[in-house]
């Protein structure tokens, strides 16, 4: 834990508290003054917030359930993510309350800046919440426990992390509906989780995915030296065995962007008309520093 402790970082925490400035911001002044909700454990302080006592505010919740969580999955998530989680969610609660009830903005019975346009509210409360927790999971932290929650209990049953947390929301959304006596809060909540969603994969992959193609030839050096001087970078080449017709054959492994593939099947038909190639999409690429020209050349990725 010790090593952990010291890998922390000074900028990852001032990213963090951004991340809960800019969350916190998203969700009270857009979508709780209109009476519509976030996702997963944020979204079930928001609900909490609502039906209690004005005094158990949201920013007491999102303490309260998000924190046992983090400190539950310690020994899983590690101790770097924990205390970042925490800093995190702790941020977004302070930040939440300043808004509500400290600075002169007026979130009690509509947006300051779209009013009761319910659209509007939705979209922006999302998109803004959206890149809040993106920056939260790009400087190695989390703004909402439900993927932790998962985690500890989907395998017991039988279910995975994504589907966990969908059968979760769906239930907050269903209650929501019930406890406002109206579908409509509910369905204008979707459309928030979902700009939220997508701009969070937007702030944690960026726009332009790398792609990932496995190419199956027969004339592995060849195609390796065409992709080498084509691209001016190495690939990785792992053998492989035909299983209908039991011939050898080369898989060549080459992480491109997507302006890229056209290019790459090009070169890699030009040499052999018969490869198989197949493309994945790629969401992070890690790479060493090497120090030797060698071992620059085993690098799959350009």
């Amino acid at each position: 834990m010790k090593n952990e402790l010291k890998k922390l970082s000074f900028v990852n925490f001032i990213m963090l508290t951004l991340a809960g400035l800019i969350n916190a911001f998203g969700i009270t002044v857009f979508l709780m003054p209109v009476n519509l909700y976030d996702s997963g454990i944020s979204g079930t302080s928001m609900l909490l917030g609502y039906v209690t006592p004005e005094y158990l505010s949201l920013s007491i919740f999102l303490l309260v359930l998000n924190l046992p969580l983090f400190l539950y999955g310690l020994k899983r998530q590690g101790l770097a993510f924990t205390i970042y989680a925490s800093y995190a969610v702790a941020c977004y609660s302070l930040f939440s309350w300043l808004i509500t009830y400290v600075l002169p903005i007026d979130v009690a019975t509509s947006s300051p800046l779209a009013g009761d346009d319910k659209l509007l509210c939705a979209v922006f409360g999302g998109l803004i919440s959206g890149v809040g927790s993106g920056l939260a999971v790009r400087f190695g932290g989390a703004m909402d426990g439900i993927e932790v929650l998962a985690v500890i209990f989907s395998k017991r049953l039988g279910m995975t992390v994504g589907t966990f947390v969908m059968i979760y929301n769906v239930i907050l959304y269903i209650v929501c509906g019930f406890v406002f006596a109206s579908w409509e809060l509910p369905l204008y909540s979707i459309i928030a989780y979902y700009a939220a969603l997508k701009t969070l994969d937007f702030i944690v992959e960026g726009i332009s995915r790398s792609k990932a193609a496995f190419i199956v030839t027969v004339r592995p050096e060849e195609v390796g030296r065409a992709l080498s001087e084509g691209f001016g970078c190495g690939i990785t080449e792992i053998p492989a065995k035909g299983g209908y017709s039991g011939t050898d054959r080369t898989l060549i492994y080459f992480v491109v962007n997507r302006f890229q593939i056209g290019k790459m099947r090009s070169i890699v038909h030009d040499v052999d008309p018969s490869a198989y190639i197949t493309i994945n999409e790629v969401a992070d690429i890690f790479s060493a520093n090497h120090d030797n020209e060698k071992e620059k050349e085993t690098s799959a990725a350009c």
